[in-house]
């Protein structure tokens, strides 16, 4: 299976060596029959989760391995920014800034977002590449067309330092088609461009898809990329999705026939109702009625400058009742420090959170009984667990509004 070049690297006992080893290893465990070189990698193993993590990458950068293809990184446990207060304690704190600055040494970009699409790291078309990162992998398979399969924590990394990956699942362009569709045609055109359909209908095409791949139908206009970014973040939350497509919108969905898997007829249709999406909505909060609420997180994947354009609209200079944690990456920080944006937001009772987020580490305070609203799908899905909050969702300007208010407050329309 390996060439005489990678037997050559894998023979090594240096970090290089133990890298292509764990590739090799996974590869024949996937049944793959090869290894294929890629163009980048998207780093999800640098988020701290225990000290073997950042032993592991120690050992590496000891070994002297460094990436040998562009790789940037999601998010890690430590705002190094300086702009949110992280509860972390020692000695977890120091090892997750181990962790972190192993990484760094190992050659990659200290990018710390989960949507390094939106800060430049973009493959194209066809192009494979090794991704980690749920949002992140379905982003670059849907939406860029790039190639990846969903690489998890460590196989990431060393598929970044040997610049190859086994070749198996969505690398191979057959394993790319769809076999059902899943049809909006029957919402509302007015529902369709709303900022609140798409996490909920991500949420429940990953319900109804599992780890399938359908095409959707039933979309006349390009919903944005913010759009497509919040549908595959809930889709792969509430699912194990790292593909959809959208026929007319996404790159290898020219139309429907252009890319079933065979003829012109799916296995099946779901065809969505907007039964179907009340009933997702409300699947996405855990508590129904609260008089109150203790926080707003929103920027699960993280917030895009566009996205803060918009928060900043929808605050209109007016003072919070309780916070709303807004988090995103430095490639938007500093556009935001540039312009006076950030003093502004901080004033009105923005948390802003760079390099981390709101669930992967502990920021906001514990609060027994707590109850956060959210815009975020993936943030639905995942707060409960993370943070002990009981969650209610929400649109982005209702999310603004209950801030304001410090109680719920609901406007939006229905599908």
């Amino acid at each position: 299976m390996l060439s005489p070049e990678e037997q050559a690297i894998a023979a090594g006992e240096n970090g290089a060596g133990m890298a292509m080893r764990i590739v090799a290893e996974s590869a024949r465990l996937l049944g793959a029959p090869r290894l294929i070189p890629i163009a980048s990698a998207h780093i999800d193993g640098a988020l701290y989760h225990g000290d073997s993590g950042t032993l592991f990458a120690e050992r590496l950068v000891e070994g002297g391995a460094r990436v040998a293809v562009r790789s940037t990184l999601n998010v890690g446990a430590l705002d190094l920014t300086g702009c949110s207060r992280i509860r972390l304690e020692e000695p977890q704190r120091g090892m997750a800034r181990r962790m972190m600055e192993a990484y760094r040494r190992l050659g990659c970009e200290q990018s710390w977002t989960c949507a390094p699409y939106q800060a430049g790291h973009r493959p194209t078309l066809g192009r494979d590449v090794a991704w980690g990162e749920s949002n992140a992998v379905v982003f670059c398979n849907s939406v860029l067309g790039a190639r990846t399969n969903r690489y998890g924590d460590f196989l990431d990394i060393a598929c970044a330092i040997t610049g190859r990956a086994p070749d198996y699942g969505l690398h191979r362009p057959e394993n790319r088609r769809a076999r059902l569709v899943f049809d909006v045609s029957g919402l509302s055109a007015t529902f369709l461009v709303s900022e609140i359909a798409w996490p909920v209908l991500g949420s429940l095409y990953g319900r109804e898809v599992g780890n399938g791949i359908a095409v959707v139908t039933g979309v006349t206009n390009h919903p944005g990329e913010d759009a497509l970014k919040a549908f595959g973040a809930a889709a792969a939350s509430s699912g194990a999705v790292g593909l959809f497509h959208i026929a007319g919108v996404t790159p290898e969905a020219a139309d429907v026939e252009a890319v079933l898997l065979a003829g012109p007829e799916p296995e099946a249709t779901i065809r969505v109702t907007p039964q179907m999406v009340a009933k997702a909505r409300a699947g996405l909060s855990t508590t129904t009625a609260p008089k109150t609420i203790d926080a707003v997180a929103i920027g699960s994947p993280h917030l895009s400058s566009a996205e803060f354009d918009m928060l900043e609209r929808l605050i209109a200079g007016r003072r919070l009742a309780v916070p709303i944690y807004a988090c995103t990456g430095r490639h938007v920080l500093a556009s935001l420090e540039q312009d006076g944006r950030r003093k502004r937001l901080e004033a009105s009772g923005v948390v802003i959170v760079a390099d981390t987020c709101v669930v992967v580490t502990p920021i906001m305070p514990e609060l027994a009984g707590g109850v956060l609203m959210t815009n975020s799908g993936k943030f639905a899905q995942y707060a409960p667990g993370n943070t002990g909050y009981a969650v209610l969702y929400a649109s982005l300007a209702d999310c603004v509004e209950s801030a304001v208010a410090g109680k719920p407050c609901f406007t939006d329309i229905a599908a």
